[in-house]
């Protein structure tokens, strides 16, 4: 058996540079042979950092024999074509969120990882933030009674405050983005709110909105700059999501469950990361992990989980089928607004 794993990184973008090159590097059974990105100096950049080989294609950097698994951190549109190809040239893939532009296309992913006995991992990382495992420790314990509702935000200034390419970034492209913050930031909650609840989404009513991003040009971007959806889980529990890129304060992460017993606060309170308030008048406070920020980038956990799932032949913790479902949410939140109808989603 391996004790270490060859990995390399395409995309160098910020995602590259603040999670997948420094926490392969950091991981002791991670060894990193390389790099690629279609801008060379990218490559090169973090090839120079980290060390490795800059790959001039992508097709070069799944030849390589030192390769045993690769970051597919390229943008939205090239996911099912690069992880399809890394699987089938015999590497594990962990790909960026969302996995594909459509879940009919992440299912034709998962039908390849099937086919080809390689792992799938896609980068859902919120339920490995530590405070979101104790969440569920403690929902799971029945701290708040039965479940009756849930709400969640994610809320910052955009990703063009974060991507390497300021101002023209890809993910204001429909073309390369597919979706906008309901793929870039509502994707992320989605697979929260299933991993907390340990629930599927029923069926979606969505309205999406386009109020500040603009491209260069000064016209505003042909995607959603916010999202604001209504759901309802299988198990009944009614819920709701805002996702916004202009929010011009603080960012905001976070998430509130009430039920029978009282109310859980996550990231949602100074009080603390956890804050339960009793139906009885009592509180009980968790200090345990700070959420990550764009300004203030944490260890996301899912480079190590991946790292040890490919070193153990095991299923990671986030599937194929998670990233499926979580763009299955997608699709219906953007087919709601443009029927103007609740969607029941068909997994």
């Amino acid at each position: 058996m391996k004790t270490k794993i060859g990995v390399a990184v395409a995309g160098c973008g910020r995602i590259a540079h603040m999670r997948h090159a420094p926490e392969y590097n950091n991981n002791p059974c991670a060894q990193i042979q390389g790099f690629y990105d279609y801008d060379a100096a990218r490559a090169k950049e973090l090839t120079e950092q980290y060390g490795g080989k800059t790959y001039k294609t992508f097709e070069e950097l799944i030849a390589d024999p030192s390769v045993d698994a690769v970051s597919i951190c390229t943008p939205n549109f090239l996911h099912v074509e690069h992880s399809i190809a890394a699987m089938k040239a015999g590497k594990d893939v962990l790909c960026e969120k969302p996995m594909a532009p459509t879940s009919q296309q992440a299912q034709i992913m998962i039908d390849v990882h099937r086919e080809t006995g390689r792992l799938l991992m896609p980068g859902h990382s919120q339920r490995f933030v530590r405070t979101h495992i104790r969440a569920k420790e403690l929902l799971e314990a029945g701290i708040i009674g039965k479940i009756l509702s849930v709400q969640t935000n994610f809320k910052h200034m955009g990703p063009e405050s974060w991507s390497v390419e300021k101002g023209a970034t890809w993910f204001f492209s429909k073309d390369k983005a597919s979706f906008g913050v309901l793929g870039d930031l509502g994707s992320h909650k989605f697979d929260l709110l299933r991993y907390l609840l340990a629930d599927e989404i029923d069926s979606i009513f969505a309205s999406l909105y386009t109020l500040d991003k603009r491209n260069l040009d000064g016209n505003l971007i042909d995607l959603e700059d916010n999202a604001v959806c209504i759901f309802k889980m299988h198990s009944g529990v009614p819920g709701i999501m805002n996702v916004s890129w202009t929010n011009y304060g603080l960012e905001d992460n976070s998430t509130i469950i009430y039920g029978t017993d009282g109310t859980m606060r996550i990231f949602a309170s100074e009080r603390g990361d956890i804050v339960v308030d009793l139906r009885d008048g009592t509180s009980v406070h968790y200090h345990i992990s700070p959420m990550s920020t764009n300004t203030n980038q944490l260890s996301s956990g899912i480079i190590d989980a991946f790292i040890e799932a490919v070193l153990n032949g095991t299923e990671p913790p986030v599937t194929g089928i998670d990233g499926r479902n979580a763009l299955a949410c997608l699709e219906a939140a953007r087919k709601s607004f443009v029927t103007g109808t609740w969607v029941k989603l068909l997994y």
